[in-house]
């Protein structure tokens, strides 16, 4: 049974949106900090956004700020990565990973528990 789950991928065009979610048990999900990692065709994974635990604090990426956001609603136990704008470099598989804390440079690790990842396509 999987711990971690994400949804919401598809293919859009270059200007679209999507809305990732990251579902998990109410243990994980109303404690823990999440993030949120992206791995582009033939590169490495890499972070994206976190949130911390209350949902008070959260860190994007430069290249995401003003068109992604992240919250979370602990009554349905998930995660949301609202992205707009998108363009063709936001394609790859996103995951959602529980995070030792999210700071003011992003997640933090370590990184215990992964999602199977959601794919993102950005093209014409």
């Amino acid at each position: 049974q999987l711990q971690l789950e994400e949804s919401g991928g598809a293919l859009v065009r270059p200007g679209g949106s999507l809305r990732l979610t990251c579902s998990g048990s109410d243990s994980i999900m109303n404690s823990e900090a999440i993030g949120w990692f992206r791995q582009a065709p033939g590169k490495e994974r890499d972070r994206v956004s976190c949130i911390n635990k209350s949902g008070g604090f959260s860190y994007s990426i430069d290249s995401v700020k003003g068109r992604f956001s992240i919250a979370r609603d602990h009554s349905k136990t998930a995660v949301y990565l609202e992205m707009n704008s998108l363009k063709p470099e936001d394609t790859g598989v996103y995951f959602c990973a529980t995070v030792g804390f999210c700071s003011y440079t992003g997640p933090v690790v370590p990184y215990k528990t992964w999602g199977p990842g959601t794919r993102v396509t950005v093209g014409p």
